[in-house]
């Protein structure tokens, strides 16, 4: 089983004719998702020339906007690479033609942008993933984003993480131990987003197909401290965690934008107390993440 995309997934790239949308487009489609249109404003009519996963050539039609593509291919994801200011338009475009799922792919992004984003996300019949995140993959049926689609294994973990580094190092412990993913989710390290943790672990608690849970957060802000309330009062799953940032300073950026401890608030420390005490096993270290979740199964 998997959450939020499969085999079946028609995925539109927002930014296909870009330097990053078609090298990782192209990936995308050699690993098997069905990017089925690109959206690249005055490029419509072109095509997309791509090699899919048995050395067959594809060309992905370009549409000059995502409505169209939506309207044309029956997609149900949309894949965003486009620049910083335009990214927060390209979301609200998805939003505006009804895509099912926007994934953000975009680093920097200003946070009035994607606070506008937000107030139109409420209420509308799109989900967002990020900005500022690898993406989402089922593994052997649909890879949408930048994560190495080889580290990944079919199987019954979720993975969830607010960093994309470390989402890859987990699911590399993981395969390693034969312990295959049902869906990994790479919510992004921004401030203002899409998903948060407990969206995505109210999926995996939902999906039959998942056995157990791997969240990895970092410093700043209550994201994780909320996660761990819910997880206590409803998750049913086993669920191992990691906190980067343990010896981070106070009041100074580490990476992400979201990553900052301010007021005192959003250190490591909390955080990883906040889920002890909702019955989350915490891994000490990120070389432990694996065992860490295999412990509990």
């Amino acid at each position: 089983m998997s959450v939020l995309v499969n085999k079946d997934t028609k995925v539109v790239v927002q930014g296909i004719t870009g330097s990053a949308g078609s090298f990782h487009a192209s990936q995308c489609i050699k690993y098997g998702t069905k990017i089925v249109a690109g959206c690249t404003p005055n490029r419509g009519g072109e095509s997309f020339d791509a090699e899919g996963p048995n050395g067959e050539k594809i060309a992905v039609p370009v549409f000059d906007t995502l409505a169209q593509a939506v309207k044309e291919t029956g997609a149900t994801a949309t894949c965003i690479f486009v620049p910083p200011l335009g990214a927060a338009d390209a979301i609200l475009e998805a939003i505006d033609a009804a895509c099912p799922l926007a994934i953000c792919i975009t680093e920097g992004i200003p946070v009035m942008d994607m606070i506008r984003v937000r107030r139109a996300l409420e209420g509308s019949d799109t989900t967002l993933i990020g900005p500022n995140c690898p993406g989402i993959i089922t593994p052997g049926e649909c890879k949408i984003g930048i994560m190495p689609g080889h580290i990944h294994k079919p199987g019954k973990i979720g993975v969830v993480s607010r960093s994309g580094t470390l989402t890859y190092e987990a699911v590399g412990q993981l395969s390693a131990l034969d312990l295959g993913q049902s869906t990994c989710i790479g919510i992004g390290g921004d401030p203002v987003g899409g998903m948060d943790f407990i969206d995505c672990l109210k999926a995996f608690n939902d999906d039959p197909g998942t056995e157990g849970v791997m969240m990895m957060g970092e410093i700043g802000g209550n994201a994780e401290e909320n996660a761990a309330a819910w997880i206590k009062a409803n998750m049913k799953k086993p669920v191992a965690a990691f906190i980067a940032g343990t010896t981070a300073p106070a009041g100074k950026r580490m990476g992400h934008a979201g990553a900052i401890i301010s007021g005192g608030k959003g250190t490591a420390k909390d955080k990883i107390a906040a889920l002890v005490a909702a019955g989350v096993k915490v891994a000490p270290s990120p070389a432990e993440m694996g065992v860490t979740l295999q412990s509990l199964l």
